[in-house]
């Protein structure tokens, strides 16, 4: 097999690996009713006092109408609120309610451990080349989806290198 075949053959075996891991590992008994689509919602919405839907669906790449028939799943479950603003009564906020803080949590806590057992297993320099191979995979992949870039030739990542 070829480089490139290989590489593909990585990257798709990996992206799959992930999401049948993260599946696994955050969709407990605890949160058993909600998918990992919606765990990635409740990630999107994040802990703060309250986020339009239209920066949620941003933030997830997918448009208010998809997001809409999510979030009225995870309002009826009991995970996620809807309040209007005081000052704009068309602006709409959502806000996680406990359930959702606590799944919120459990899914950083997954993404902590993942990242810590990736980490365990590299030398300093390993990770070095890691980060550099990572954020040139991140950077093809927002070019090819229409987004900017995230730091300038990922300076902000190579920087971040320095505290390893």
């Amino acid at each position: 097999m070829d480089v490139r075949n290989t590489i593909n053959t990585m990257l798709v075996s990996t992206f799959h690996e992930i999401l049948e891991l993260e599946e696994k590992a955050i969709i407990t008994d605890e949160f058993r009713d909600i998918s990992n689509n919606d765990m990635h919602i409740i990630e999107a919405i994040g802990l703060g006092p309250g986020t339009r839907m239209s920066v949620i669906a941003r933030r997830l790449n997918i448009t208010v109408g998809s997001l809409t028939t999510s979030m009225n799943g995870l309002v009826n479950k009991g995970y996620v609120a809807r309040q209007r603003s005081d000052r704009d009564r068309r602006v709409v906020n959502i806000y996680l309610l406990e359930k959702g803080i606590a799944a919120y949590k459990h899914h950083e806590q997954f993404h902590k451990e993942m990242t810590e057992a990736l980490m365990s297993c590299l030398t300093p320099e390993e990770q070095v080349v890691w980060v550099k191979s990572l954020d040139k995979i991140t950077e093809f992949f927002r070019s090819h989806n229409g987004k900017k870039p995230i730091s300038k030739s990922g300076e902000n990542n190579i920087r971040a290198l320095d505290a390893i």
